[in-house]
């Protein structure tokens, strides 16, 4: 079983920063990509960023030059620091990873259960 558990979401006012963290846990073989969603009230699920294996990261241009996506693979962590953050920014965040539990598995998508983060003043 493989569990993703994020923390760090809350309220903030328009300019500061929060940083999330989603560690992944229980039988896991390999990590490949990892990487972090949102959902707006009433809004479709949308990319953040994500993080390859390789280093690779892919940024929304919303939030280009404001967050920064980093992994801690001994840690099966991944984060996301959100500086200058904006009331559009408002959402629940969502941690995904593909994971292989285990040697002889294919790579599974997983989902996190959501952080909020508020920015309101």
């Amino acid at each position: 079983q493989v569990q993703l558990v994020e923390s760090g979401g809350g309220l903030v006012q328009p300019g500061g920063s929060l940083r999330l963290s989603c560690a992944a846990s229980g039988s896991i073989f390999s990590i490949n990509a990892m990487g972090w969603y949102r959902q707006a009230p009433g809004k479709q699920r949308e990319l953040v960023a994500t993080s390859t294996n390789g280093g690779s990261t892919n940024y929304a241009d919303s939030v280009k030059d404001r967050f920064t996506i980093s992994r801690d693979n001994a840690k099966n962590t991944v984060y996301l620091q959100m500086n200058s953050l904006k009331p559009e920014d408002t959402a629940v965040y969502y941690c995904d990873a593909h994971i292989r539990p285990t040697i002889l598995s294919v790579p599974y998508h997983y989902w996190g259960q959501g952080t909020q983060v508020t920015v309101s003043s």
